[in-house]
């Protein structure tokens, strides 16, 4: 069972998304906040598997809440919601620590999918956006001349999980990498285990962010 908390401050909203969830059996809403302060008390209460976050809200917003949420390193992982898929409010987001994004009017089977990805520690972006999010997020990504910089992280990836790192940061997945590499994707699924834990990212978003900001990935410019 995924214990799910809904944040939104449209009553409306939350009362769709518990219908939803509550449709299907291995899905529990566990409680509801209107606005960033609630979500991160409760969070902090129910420890929830998911935290489905809106952006935009009155007081705290959803990327302040999102920070909050993830820094204290409990379980709960948070599923933004937007209506934009390129919205700027995404990227931070992301780097506040959420598990990735979906649209709100993403279909109902692509909002549960979402969520079970997420409980078990994938992170999420429609497939058809990667690569254009990557492409924005890299304006955003300070430059740092002279290449890829050194860190602790970095020094202890052997030569082969560097390589894994390039590729997740370029918004490849795990068969594209298996492809690419002639590996099997249970092998890229365990490379890519081993790098998450060595440079401390909680999921392949902020491993793409990481790439990013150690000068590993570039926007594609096709």
């Amino acid at each position: 069972m995924t214990t799910v908390l809904v944040v939104d401050d449209q009553p409306l909203q939350r009362y769709g998304f518990r219908l939803l969830l509550g449709s299907v059996a291995e899905t529990q809403v566990v409680g509801e906040a209107a606005h960033g302060a609630e979500a991160v008390r409760l969070a902090a209460e129910l420890r929830p598997d998911v935290v489905l976050m809106d952006v935009r809200m009155p007081g705290m917003d959803g990327i302040e809440a999102t920070r909050r949420i993830t820094a204290t390193g409990d379980r709960s992982r948070v599923l933004v919601l937007t209506t934009f898929d390129l919205d700027e409010y995404v990227h931070a987001a992301l780097r506040a620590g959420a598990s990735g994004f979906l649209l709100k009017d993403a279909r109902p089977e692509e909002l549960l999918s979402g969520i079970r990805a997420v409980a078990a520690g994938d992170a999420v972006i429609a497939p058809a956006l990667t690569r254009r999010l990557l492409r924005e997020f890299a304006h955003l990504a300070p430059p740092r001349p002279g290449g890829a910089a050194a860190g602790p992280g970095l020094d202890s990836l052997t030569d082969r999980e560097r390589e894994i790192l390039v590729a997740v940061g370029q918004g490849w997945n795990n068969a594209e990498i298996a492809a690419h590499f002639v590996l099997s994707e249970s092998t890229v699924k365990t490379h890519v285990g081993r790098v998450l834990a060595k440079i401390g990212a909680r999921d392949r978003i902020q491993a793409v962010i990481f790439a990013y900001d150690h000068g590993l990935a570039r926007p594609h410019t096709d």
